[in-house]
């Protein structure tokens, strides 16, 4: 099920990120304006766009998710085989895993190295967001 979804996600990413997906909507954006005198701009007329495009927005949110979620992880696989691979120090590696404090820590001090300092306390070093101001 799974990979029929991801399958299906993918294509529809494409599809109606596609400059004739922007075409056919557009068209059938002025189709609905132009039957608007034949309807008297009734309010069945009305509800058909706002339905159409409420319905199509809803959906669509969940399937560019999930294509937007496999892309990200494929890039940080491929980004920790690049780093592995490297010289580069492996601190980076699953760097998307840490808290915002520490991903911070590592932008404004490559060398920091995330030492505990309580002992069994746990908690870790951090410097706060300061260095964006240095």
């Amino acid at each position: 099920m799974s990979r029929l979804f991801t399958h299906f996600a993918g294509w529809c990413a494409w599809a109606l990120g596609h400059p004739l997906a922007f075409i056919l909507a557009c068209l059938a954006t002025i189709a609905w304006a132009v039957t608007g005198p034949i309807f008297n701009y009734s309010d069945t007329w009305q509800l058909v766009i706002n339905t159409g495009t409420t319905v199509a927005t809803f959906l669509m949110i969940f399937v560019l998710q999930h294509s937007q979620n496999r892309d990200s992880t494929a890039i940080q696989a491929k980004l920790d085989e690049l780093i592995r691979a490297s010289e580069a120090s492996n601190k980076l590696i699953r760097a998307e895993q840490l808290t915002e404090e520490e991903v911070e820590e590592l932008r404004c001090d490559p060398l920091s190295e995330f030492r505990d300092e309580g002992g069994a306390s746990g908690e870790r070093r951090t410097r706060g967001a300061d260095c964006l101001t240095r």
